[in-house]
């Protein structure tokens, strides 16, 4: 008997923030889009009926991009960029505030769709999810338009689905033909797809990496297939540089996993630029402070406290270090969260540029095993070194 042929499906809601928004705003289709302003930036209605909506360039403070329409990302405007950076780049832009809740309620609506029809899935956040189409009998693709049109229905939103042997494929090709896309590869369709593709196509390859390999003449996937071992090994570290090798050539054996009992919960960011902790401090504080809430938003979503929080910093050299703290008593509070890293941030050298930085939550628990939520002791924490 023939081995079970793997199919595994990348499901990625297009620009999932933005097209939420759209949904409220019809009136801005085609219009570039900026998400990540505050409650003043709400519409305002006019006495005629119509809205106004808050401009780019008249954006003041050291607020970060959530997310932006394509129209937006055409003029150089992406996620994680600063929105003073931007109003440089799309002065023009419209800009809202975020509204997790409303991005909370179609992300459920979307994976309830999918699983009416597959419902071996993986939650990989709010806005994507793997699922393993390995026992169905149905046509790949006829199966794939059927869970995108369930997704439609139900939202009014649209998504863009990879399929590939694994994982790791199916999530490069998720990305190939966005919006509204729908892509299929085999392991024999790598030289043709995959490997003329940017490096950083390959997930688990920031931008640093993705310098440092351009250094060593590393520039497409295929150049990563076929480079010595030997180099990526003094270059990156054993498993790194073994990890590398093997996504080149498509390799990937993780199992889509549905419904795990987490044992943390994580948000980590590589930055565009190597950042300072003391020339680059209200940035690095406006990132961190928005990694705390996305992990305290996780949790709450998913039902968990943490006790321990924990924090990761890459270096501009690739070092890595971790920290962690355990509190009194398990908490989901972002505030808290965010006190309990910033006190693991002051044990950690601060006196080179960092390429990356995380925050994790671990030791977690449901609600009913915990009880309240103390303040921590320490006072107001800030990056700071």
């Amino acid at each position: 008997m023939s081995a079970k042929v793997r199919r595994i499906a990348h499901l990625d809601m297009d620009a999932f923030y933005a097209s939420v928004e759209l949904l409220r705003y019809p009136d801005l289709h085609g219009l570039p889009v900026v998400i990540g302003g505050r409650s003043e930036h709400q519409p305002a209605i006019q006495p005629d009926g119509s809205r106004s909506y808050s401009i780019l360039r008249n954006y003041t403070g050291r607020g970060v991009i959530t997310t932006s329409t394509y129209e937006a990302r055409a003029l150089g405007v992406f996620s994680g960029m600063g929105l003073m950076k931007a109003a440089q780049l799309a002065p023009d832009a419209i800009l809202l505030p975020t509204d997790f809740d409303s991005y909370r309620r179609y992300s459920r609506l979307f994976k309830s769709a999918v699983a009416t029809i597959a419902p071996h899935i993986e939650d990989r956040g709010i806005d994507e999810i793997y699922i393993d189409l390995s026992d169905h009998d149905d046509d790949t693709r006829a199966l794939v338009l059927r869970i995108k049109e369930a997704v439609r229905d139900a939202t009014g939103l649209r998504c863009s689905v990879g399929i590939a042997p694994n994982k790791l494929l199916a999530k490069i090709c998720s990305d190939l033909e966005k919006p509204d896309g729908l892509t299929m590869l085999s392991h024999a369709d790598i030289p043709r797809l995959i490997w003329p593709l940017p490096v950083r196509k390959i997930n688990g390859i920031g931008p640093k990496a993705a310098d440092k390999l351009a250094t060593l003449g590393i520039h497409v996937i295929k150049d990563l297939a076929e480079a010595d071992p030997a180099l990526l090994q003094a270059n990156f570290g054993r498993s790194y540089a073994e990890w590398l090798h093997s996504a080149s050539h498509g390799l990937d054996d993780r199992p889509v996993v549905t419904n795990p009992e987490p044992k943390s919960i994580s948000r980590e960011t590589t930055f565009e630029r190597d950042l300072h902790a003391r020339r680059d401090r209200d940035t690095l504080s406006t990132i961190f402070t928005d990694l705390c809430t996305r992990v305290a938003g996780d949790l709450q979503r998913k039902g968990y406290l943490c006790q321990t929080i924990g924090i990761k910093l890459r270096y501009d050299d690739f070092r890595t270090v971790t920290r962690d703290l355990t509190v009194p008593t398990a908490t989901a509070d972002a505030k808290l969260i965010r006190k309990a890293a910033g006190e693991c941030l002051r044990r950690v050298p601060l006196d080179r540029k960092l390429r990356l930085l995380g925050v994790r939550a671990s030791a977690l628990s449901k609600p009913g095993d915990a009880s309240g939520e103390p303040p921590l002791s320490q006072g107001e924490l800030i990056f700071t070194a």
